[in-house]
């Protein structure tokens, strides 16, 4: 595990020295939800219209600027020979996985406390249990990035792989992108721990499940 902090150290003090993946995401995240709001400015006053799409706004903007930070994962690796470096530490495939995926993680969080303010204003929303959102956040943002870690270092030397990396890791998505949604419309809604249970042992089931499978695949991942 203190390898792994490593690693997300690291990819974290470089990133924070470029800015390139942060600004990118957080630049696209904050458009897409002015953009929404502009189109959406006639039905803004009528709240059970913004309670049907908000859930759904919130993740599209979510997932897709995540994409981009996960498409970066590991190019950036290939300059210079670092991927090479990577594979010749003396540390094992599953330990780099689980840096990369706290790393990127770790970004798309960022980009998710500064873009939930921001639909707050511009809806003119509230959200009643910031606790519970945090939680539905931080679950969907762990499947998101357990998956889309490895699927970013299994087309890392492809060259469509801006095109081809949504085009895999979206349908994967599916089965914790839905039960996020279902569950951030309900919080919007009011409703609380209980009415969001099935939800939350769903994502969390996800996270675990492929989780564990891409920390036994990485290892072939690196290989290829």
């Amino acid at each position: 595990m203190i390898r792994s902090l490593y690693i997300t150290a690291k990819d974290l003090r470089t990133e924070l020295r470029t800015k390139q993946v942060i600004n990118s995401m957080l630049v696209f995240s904050l458009v897409v939800m002015v953009i929404f709001s502009l189109s959406l400015s006639d039905v803004l006053s009528d709240s059970s219209v913004i309670d049907r799409v908000a859930p759904g706004l919130l993740w599209i903007a979510f997932i897709f600027a995540g994409t981009l930070g996960i498409t970066r994962l590991f190019a950036s690796e290939t300059e210079n020979g670092c991927l090479e470096g990577l594979r010749l530490c003396p540390v094992e495939s599953a330990a780099i996985y689980t840096g990369k995926a706290m790393s990127g993680m770790c970004l798309m969080l960022v980009v998710e406390i500064v873009t939930l303010p921001v639909f707050i204003v511009l809806f003119n929303y509230s959200i009643p249990s910031i606790p519970l959102m945090a939680i539905v956040i931080l679950l969907g943002t762990a499947g998101f990035s357990v998956v889309g870690t490895l699927l970013s270092a299994l087309t890392v030397n492809t060259r469509t792989r801006e095109i081809l990396l949504p085009v895999i890791l979206l349908p994967l998505l599916l089965p914790v992108l839905i039960p996020a949604v279902l569950a951030t419309a309900k919080i919007l809604a009011g409703e609380g721990l209980f009415d969001v249970l099935t939800e939350l042992r769903l994502m969390a089931v996800y996270d675990i499940v492929f989780f564990t499978l891409a920390r036994l695949l990485f290892d072939h991942t690196m290989e290829g």
